[in-house]
């Protein structure tokens, strides 16, 4: 074992329950201490794509996810010490409530990962319609998990002066934390919500402004100073990490048979793989691990835009993460060049992988309130939108079929979350690689529809968590490369 250097403060921001105010809350602290001239280092816990994207935007830097059920213990802190190093302060968003996991034992769980990177956390109490019941659910959580640092609380949804110090005042009488601020409601236009939770940010046009609106706030109601000085006082009390001295975050094992790991070398003669990214307002998920496991296995990077762009530049593989494809519906329905020349290159064997709303993307249409809508025609696949929805939470995939990305056996844990619906199918036309222990997926308990190179799941994995994905999605470029080479 070596011994990290853990003297970054940092904060995991909880909440009794979701939509407890955590994720404006975790914005305005990031963006108020960034204005203060401190670098913030962000993190999500949990799967998610916009609340991260909405964190990075405050914090002026890639926000990280943390997830012991994406990954190992072990990256989680590696990610955590390796992404915060250098910075002033660290500020984690949880999720759902504090002790929500997956079992009993709250595997998962935001407490969970509080404890295992040895930070302290502050509590935001929705305070709707209730005063010393406030003090009575901090003290069980206190008294729930004894081990846990909880430096203090947040008050949210406050009705006014009145309703704030009898709620804090409380709080410090029955429990002896401080109270650091306490946030009046807040109006729902400054954060506009949608499937899950916010808006992402590239949908949003004044993002920036709902950003400065939460630090004013923030900076107004809450004591800055004090809850600084709370994280760095209670982070150097706690234990060091301790790390195995290992390999980083970023290398990654070799692919069977391959012969080729992190740090591998292009052939000579051959430039880099360039790996194009689907990526604007419709394609907005994708998990800053993900882009920089691909460039640290040799990728060049490409972005490719179907809502501006015809045609397709010159690549050896395509990344189509997901989004919200549906609202973008009649503008990717319209580029009809731009989908030919998809289909004409995955045809010509381009390697293509996709996530959940790339998925749709490469289907053949997409019905909405009675329209259908074209889509690139790549895949047999019919979608709907259901207003509720399909698929939500973790997977669990065993990989069942060879396919040009996962080697048979190997088991991949994921998430999904989705409104779309599989209206019609031809099997015949593809075959599935997953099958799901947990999870919904495609259809009949099966993920991972691919033919030739083109391989689209509902699955959305974490590179740091699937070491063989990046090499696979590399391996299928070189290859490609080499073909258009010859």
């Amino acid at each position: 074992m070596q011994q990290a250097n853990q003297n970054v403060p940092g904060l995991v921001v909880a909440g009794l329950s979701g939509g407890s105010g955590k994720t404006v809350i975790s914005l305005g602290l990031a963006a108020a201490w960034r204005e203060n001239d401190l670098k913030v280092a962000p993190f999500k816990k949990g799967p998610d794509y916009i609340d991260a994207g909405w964190l990075s935007l405050a914090a002026g830097r890639a926000c990280y996810n943390l997830d012991t059920y994406l990954c190992t213990s072990s990256r989680v802190q590696e990610s955590y010490l390796s992404h915060s190093e250098n910075c002033d302060i660290a500020v984690i968003e949880g999720n759902r409530g504090l002790f929500d996991g997956i079992d009993l034992e709250g595997r998962t769980s935001t407490a969970e990962l509080a404890k295992l990177l040895h930070l302290p956390l502050v509590l935001v109490l929705d305070c709707t319609k209730s005063t010393r019941t406030m003090a009575a659910l901090v003290l069980g959580c206190m008294h729930f998990d004894p081990n846990l640092n909880i430096v203090g609380v947040i008050l949210n949804r406050v009705a006014g002066k009145r309703h704030h110090n009898k709620v804090r005042d409380n709080i410090q009488h029955f429990c002896n934390v401080p109270v650091f601020g306490a946030i009046p409601k807040l109006n729902s236009t400054d954060f506009p919500e949608r499937h899950m939770g916010l808006v992402p940010t590239e949908e949003h046009l004044l993002s920036r402004d709902s950003v400065a609106a939460a630090a004013r706030i923030v900076r107004d109601s809450i004591d800055l100073e004090g809850l600084y000085r709370a994280c760095a006082e209670a982070t150097a009390k706690m234990p060091v990490l301790l790390l195995p001295v290992p390999k980083s975050s970023l290398e990654y094992d070799s692919l069977p048979g391959t012969g080729q790991g992190q740090g591998s070398v292009t052939p000579p003669g051959i430039g880099k793989p360039r790996i194009g990214i689907i990526r604007d307002s419709a394609f907005q998920f994708y998990y800053p691990d993900n882009l920089e496991a691909l460039e640290a296995c040799g990728a060049e990077l490409c972005y490719i835009s179907p809502l501006r762009e015809t045609r397709i530049p010159q690549v050896d593989a395509i990344y189509m993460g997901g989004g919200f494809p549906e609202t973008h519906a009649p503008q990717l329905a319209g580029n009809r060049e731009f989908a030919e020349n998809l289909r004409q290159l995955a045809a010509g064997g381009l390697p293509i992988y996709a996530e959940c709303g790339g998925f749709i993307f490469l289907g053949h249409s997409l019905e909405l309130d009675g329209v259908t809508y074209p889509m690139a025609g790549v895949l047999p696949v019919k979608f709907g939108l259901s207003k509720r929805p399909v698929g939500h939470g973790y997977t669990r995939a065993r990989v069942v079929k060879e396919n040009p990305y996962f080697k048979v056996g190997e088991i991949i844990c994921g998430h999904e979350f989705r409104y779309s619906t599989v209206v019609e199918i031809d099997q015949a036309r593809g075959s599935m690689a997953f099958s799901m222990e947990r999870g919904k997926g495609i259809v009949n308990g099966q993920d991972g529809f691919f033919f030739s190179r083109v391989f689209a799941t509902y699955t959305h994995i974490i590179a740091t968590g699937t070491p063989s994905w990046a090499e696979a999605i590399l391996r299928q470029a070189r290859i490609y490369q080499a073909s258009r080479t010859l």
